[in-house]
């Protein structure tokens, strides 16, 4: 089991960026206007997310993003500063629930509900690697005691 005990309801996290061409809906295929990107905004979330939590989990051990339920309600021109914050509300198992909100310059721009899940990364690493057919990393050690090839 996996001690969680540092993660508290109350931590919190922030993540901010200067709104540039690159961020804009048309630069990331959401749109055609050249404003803030709405996955640009949920990836900011995401990291004040990764800010708040990150740090405190034990070892060897990320999180990963597995639920968003967030409102982009509000345009932001490129020039202007986004300011993503995320709050834990509560810890189920291995679930982190964060609230997280995002504002520019001059209001708050969107709204919501994020999870992220706790996992084990050398777990979830060979999780993957069996997904894409590749041999566990054991596979790929010499035995000590094999016989050389004849």
């Amino acid at each position: 089991m996996i001690d969680l005990a540092r993660l508290r309801p109350g931590l919190r996290g922030s993540a901010e960026l200067v709104v540039g061409e690159a961020h804009t809906a048309p630069r990331v295929g959401s749109g055609r206007v050249h404003v803030l990107a709405t996955p640009v905004m949920i990836n900011l979330m995401e990291a004040a997310a990764l800010d708040a939590a990150e740090k405190l989990l034990p070892s060897g051990h990320q999180s990963l993003g597995i639920r968003l339920d967030v409102s982009h309600h509000a345009a932001t021109p490129v020039g202007m500063r986004v300011t993503a914050l995320a709050e834990l509300l509560s810890v189920e198992g291995r679930t982190l629930h964060f609230r997280v909100e995002a504002e520019d310059e001059k209001e708050r721009i969107g709204e919501g509900a994020h999870e992220r899940v706790v996992v084990n990364v050398a777990r979830f690493d060979e999780r993957v690697r069996r997904k894409l057919g590749e041999p566990r990393r054991e596979d790929h050690a010499p035995r000590l005691n094999a016989r050389p090839a004849k």
